[in-house]
């Protein structure tokens, strides 16, 4: 498991590194590192299910700890999952917006078709609404990064005073029973952070859609 969880690890930092790129790549080649990343992506996620098998078969004086590592790992890949996606959705809608643009400034008009309108106006209102849409884009983005760094922070800190919790346990020698009962509440503090990932995903998604 060790070999497998740093070779995992070392894939999430070079990751990481080409998120990077992302930003200083032109439009021809930004889709090659699109896709690149998300390849690595999902090899990452291929490691994860290995490394949740293998950390429930290990001894269980080692099995809590090596969970919450691979948790963390987890954690720190749906991060990146969530960041790749942003960017697309911004490039999504930078791409929109010069497209209408281009077309704006491709019409031809002439002056003696009295037939020929120049829907100027509606042009501008859905280029400023798409404008809003990224501002408002951007704030949730902003908002939604502020939030996962407080989930992950809050994590730390409870993957500490449970590790702590656990050492004070084996040294005053508690049952089996409450044993039980702590790593129950730590997988009932895991899913309540699962849970409040989806529903700022889901605020974001319904803010968006009303912002277009």
């Amino acid at each position: 498991m060790e070999a497998l969880y740093h070779q995992t690890n070392k894939q999430v930092h070079e990751v990481q590194s080409y998120m990077g790129r992302l930003e200083t790549s032109d439009k021809q080649s930004v889709h090659l590192v699109e896709n690149e990343i998300q390849a690595r992506i999902d090899n990452i996620f291929s490691n994860l299910e290995r490394l949740e098998i293998l950390s429930s078969k290990e001894p269980p004086n080692k099995r809590q700890n090596a969970k919450l590592r691979v948790d963390q790992l987890k954690y720190d890949v749906q991060h990146l999952q969530t960041a790749l996606r942003n960017f697309q959705h911004r490039r999504y809608i930078r791409e929109q917006q010069e497209r209408q643009r281009e077309e704006l400034l491709a019409r031809t008009f002439t002056t003696n078709d009295s037939d020929t309108t120049i829907p100027i106006d509606e042009t501008l209102q859905f280029n400023e609404s798409l404008q809003n849409a990224h501002r408002g884009m951007d704030d949730l983005i902003g908002s939604g990064t502020n939030i996962l760094q407080g989930l992950r922070d809050q994590r730390v800190t409870l993957k500490g005073t449970h590790k702590k919790i656990l050492d004070v346990a084996n040294m005053l020698g508690l049952s089996n029973t409450v044993m039980r009962l702590i790593e129950k509440r730590a997988f009932q503090d895991k899913y309540f952070m699962i849970g409040g990932m989806i529903l700022t995903c889901v605020i974001m998604f319904l803010v968006v859609q009303y912002l277009t």
